[in-house]
């Protein structure tokens, strides 16, 4: 008897797993934030004497090396993995039993890193899961780009074989439990809308497992999309070791602090609606939407190490922020603010605002003959399917860095729902300039005549 208990990472598209029998545990892939895991575990009654990592992760930072030892687990990582401390090195082949008639095996899956390790759970010695984290996803494959550039082409192809290996030596029914894939940046390309998949399901549709290697890995390599930049530091602190998690509240941060704070160049960041944020706002500040991918947006746009203020609702709003950030390395907040933009500006400032509008509105302007500039946030891929006719384009990762290049004029920024398009707007109108936010989605710009090409 076993239970898998999945404890979803929303924001950043990934999901970990705690596999328990009557009286033990193991965890796969586990978050920075343990307490969710310790919890999970004291619900199902089990102790956590394993805790698994499928590969070096390049796009979180791991609760592992914390979980281990706050729970005396032995820690799992495979043998491959070039890692600064103790560790159980797990090697393709070998065994590890959880519980009575319950163990994980080890199946060596590269691809996604060099040393990429899928664990498939055995129940009384069939196997009825396989936690396969970058390795096959819903419909796709991690992507192969994260190591070394120059490996690319070779882990697409051990990522195919790793692929046909899973499916060539597991039952139909076996579950398909991958790390990535629900919104990661980490999977080579979308995955499907299932919530779940089997090893039979991938069978008939995983495109690693109905092309050919050649096919599928010039897909592969072409589909290949933006990497975000903190990625580059995740790999290093997870190889070095993580330092324990600190979800202690921030220092308070009033109007003249938050003040002195935008003087100095550091960032101001607010986590309301986008809504609310252009009707009201500390000018200089910069929306990212607390509800949104926040951790990934932030973590990519912002000065790796830049000090960083944020600015909610309640203190609930902090909290969550700080543990999403946390998940990517933005350990602690220089300070935090709750209330609304009247108790955070000083003195005679009052609060700043930008208007907020349609692809509709955006039409008319058009049809007067204004002259907006239209600015594209959206990733290249996403331009190059289609866009609107004479827009610029600069993808939101990149914004911060090209302002300049914004030509002048008032900035109508957009994406493909809103919520990139409101980070735009709101840099823009720290740097001074007039913009109109188009929180809208792309297809509402057909249904008002724009030209699409």
């Amino acid at each position: 008897m076993h239970a898998i208990d999945t404890l979803d990472t929303a924001g950043l598209g990934n999901r970990s797993y705690l596999v328990a029998g009557p009286r033990t545990a193991a965890v796969v892939d586990p978050p920075r934030d343990i307490d969710r895991v310790i919890a999970a575990a004291e619900r199902c009654g089990a102790r956590i004497a394993y805790v698994a990592e499928t590969h070096v992760h390049n796009d979180y930072i791991t609760g592992g090396l914390e979980l281990a030892h706050v729970t005396g687990a032995r820690y799992l990582v495979p043998a491959g993995a070039q890692v600064s401390y103790e560790r159980t090195a797990v090697a393709d082949g070998d065994t590890i039993p959880v519980d009575d008639g319950l163990a994980l095996e080890a199946v060596a899956t590269p691809g996604h890193t060099p040393h990429h390790t899928t664990y498939v759970l055995r129940d009384d010695g069939r196997p009825v899961a396989a936690f396969t984290g970058g390795s096959l996803l819903i419909g796709t494959v991690g992507r192969t780009d994260l190591v070394e550039p120059r490996l690319t082409e070779q882990l697409a192809r051990a990522q195919h074989a790793s692929a046909h290996r899973l499916a060539d030596r597991l039952p139909e029914d076996t579950q398909v439990l991958p790390t990535h894939g629900f919104g990661s940046f980490c999977a080579s390309g979308p995955s499907r809308t299932a919530d779940r998949t089997t090893v039979g399901a991938e069978r008939r549709r995983n495109e690693a497992l109905v092309q050919d290697v050649d096919t599928f890995v010039a897909r592969l390599l072409a589909g290949l999309d933006d990497v975000p930049a903190y990625y580059a530091h995740m790999g290093p602190v997870n190889a070095a070791g993580p330092p324990p998690v600190d979800l202690t509240p921030p220092k308070a941060a009033d109007a003249s602090g938050i003040a002195a704070r935008l003087r100095a160049g550091e960032w101001v960041v607010d986590l309301r609606n986008r809504v609310a944020f252009a009707a009201g706002h500390v000018r200089g500040s910069y929306n990212f939407e607390g509800e949104g991918q926040l951790a990934t947006y932030l973590a990519w746009l912002m000065p790796w190490g830049k000090p960083v203020t944020l600015l909610a609702e309640t203190p609930g709003q902090i909290a969550d922020a700080q543990r999403e950030l946390a998940r990517v390395g933005i350990d602690r907040p220089a300070a935090a603010a709750t209330g609304e933009p009247a108790d955070w500006v000083a003195g005679d400032d009052r609060p700043s605002g930008f208007r907020r509008a349609g692809f509709g509105a955006l039409a008319e302007a058009v049809r007067r003959g204004d002259q907006p500039v239209v600015l594209d946030v959206r990733r290249d891929s996403e331009y190059a399917d289609r866009a609107l006719a004479g827009s610029v384009h600069i993808p939101i990762h990149e914004l911060y860095g090209r302002l300049a290049e914004v030509p002048p004029g008032t900035v109508w920024t957009h994406c493909a729902s809103g919520m990139r398009a409101a980070t735009a707007a709101s840099m823009l109108d720290a740097a001074g300039r007039t913009v109109v936010l188009i929180d809208d989605h792309f297809e509402a710009a057909y249904e008002a005549g724009l030209a699409v090409v």
